[in-house]
C-alpha cells in the first residue's frame, strides 16, 4: 500500500488534518464493528489532535463507549515510594493522558490501557539485573538498549517483569484484536516511542528499555526533569515491530528537529538505526502508513518528488491551505462551568 505524506502549514493545521483522518476512520470502522482500538502517543506532537478529538467526542460525533486505547510507553523510575505515586507523578504518561485527553471527555472510553511501567521499582530492577547477569542480555548498537530477559531466569522478579509486565501487554493487544489505528510521533534520532535507535526491529514486541543518554538529556533540557537524579533511566515500550502491526499508522512530525528522520525514513533504506524507517517494510506488507508533517519537517521531501514517486509515496502539499478550525477557536469552546471541551 502506498505511503501518504500530507505537508501542512503549522502545528494547528497539522493537528486539524490528523484529527480529521482519525475521526473519519473511527466513524467508518464503527459502522462495521462494535469497538475501535486506537493506539495513543505522548509528547507535544499529538496534543493538538487530542483537543480536536475531545471537541468532536463532546459534541456527540464519536461514541467513546466503543473506543479502547493502548498507549505506546511508560517510564520506569519516576519519583515516588510506590506505584500509585509513580502513576500520579506529573511526568508520568498516565498523568499526561488524563490531562490532555481522558480527563476532558464527557463520556469515557470503554477502556484505557497504558504499559505497566509504574509497577516496576527501578532500584529493585537495578539490583536484580546486577545480581543475575545470566538472566538477561542487552540488544542495541547505541547507548539506548533493550534489556532482553531470558525465558528461564533465576530471578523471580525478572521473570515477573517479562511475563506480567511486558508479555502481558502484548497479549492484551492481541486479545482485543489488534490496534485499528496507531498514532505515533518521532524522536530526533528516528525512534518511535522508546524503541531507541539501534535496537533490533525483529521480535520487538513490548520492550524493557534502558534509555539512550540523548533521550535522558532531552528530557532534562525540555524541562521535564530537574536533574539526572530525577530522570528515569528505563521505560516499558511497544517495539517498532508491534507498533507497525496496527492496521493504520499515523505519524505526526513538527519542527526542524524532525526534518532529518522524517526525510531519511522514506528516502533511505530501512535500518534499525532509524526505527521509523520500518514503515517501509510495513507498507510493503500491506500496512497503511500516513505521515502528517508541518512544512518545516516536510520541506526536504517536497524537494524529491521523483524519488517519492519511484517509491510509490504519494505526497500532497497542503501548506498553502487554511485550517477550518484552529486550536485557538477550540480553546474558546471550553465549557465555563465544567472546563470540558464542546
Amino acid at each position: 500500500m502506498p505511503v501518504r505524506v500530507l505537508v501542512t502549514r503549522d502545528f494547528d493545521h497539522l493537528s486539524e488534518t490528523a484529527a480529521s483522518i482519525v475521526i473519519k476512520r473511527i466513524i467508518q470502522t464503527l459502522r462495521d464493528k462494535d469497538e475501535f482500538n486506537i493506539g495513543l502517543a505522548t509528547g507535544r506532537s499529538p496534543t493538538g489532535l487530542y483537543k480536536h478529538l475531545v471537541y468532536a467526542a463532546n459534541r456527540g460525533k464519536l461514541e467513546c463507549r466503543k473506543l479502547r486505547s493502548f498507549n505506546l510507553d511508560e517510564y520506569i523510575g519516576l519519583p515516588g515510594e510506590n506505584e500509585q505515586q509513580r502513576t500520579l507523578h506529573p511526568e508520568s504518561y498516565a498523568f499526561f493522558m488524563v490531562r490532555e485527553l481522558f480527563g476532558l471527555l464527557r463520556h469515557k472510553f470503554k477502556e484505557t490501557l497504558i504499559p505497566f511501567g509504574s509497577l516496576i521499582d527501578q532500584q529493585e530492577l537495578l539490583r536484580q539485573l546486577k545480581n543475575h547477569p545470566q538472566d538477561w542480555s542487552e540488544q542495541g548498537t547505541s547507548s539506548g538498549k533493550a534489556i532482553a530477559i531470558k525465558a528461564r531466569t533465576s530471578s523471580a522478579y525478572l521473570s515477573w517483569v517479562k511475563k506480567d509486565i511486558l508479555e502481558a501487554y502484548a497479549r492484551r493487544i492481541k486479545k482485543c484484536g489488534g490496534i485499528d489505528l496507531q498514532i505515533i510521533g518521532v524522536g530526533g534520532r528516528g525512534h518511535v516511542a522508546f524503541h531507541e535507535a539501534g535496537i533490533p526491529i525483529r521480535g520487538s514486541q513490548v520492550l524493557l528499555v534502558k534509555l539512550d543518554e540523548n533521550t535522558v538529556q532531552n528530557a532534562i533540557a525540555d524541562g521535564h526533569f530537574a536533574s539526572l537524579n530525577d530522570c528515569p533511566r528505563f521505560a516499558v515500550s511497544m517495539g517498532a515491530e508491534l507498533v507497525y502491526r496496527a492496521k493504520t499508522v499515523l505519524l505526526l512530525a513538527c519542527g526542524a528537529r524532525k526534518l532529518r528522520p522524517v526525510t531519511d525514513s522514506l528516502l533511505e533504506n530501512p535500518t534499525s538505526d532509524l526505527p521509523i524507517s520500518y514503515g517501509q517494510v510495513y507498507t510493503a506488507q500491506g500496512g497503511e502508513l500516513i505521515y502528517v508533517v508541518d512544512k518545516t519537517a516536510g520541506q526536504e521531501l517536497l524537494r524529491h518528488p521523483k524519488e517519492l514517486r519511484d517509491k510509490k509515496i504519494k505526497i500532497q502539499d497542503l501548506s498553502a491551505g487554511r485550517a477550518k478550525l484552529s486550536l485557538r477557536r477550540i480553546r474558546f469552546a471550553l465549557d465555563p462551568d465544567t472546563g470540558i471541551f464542546g
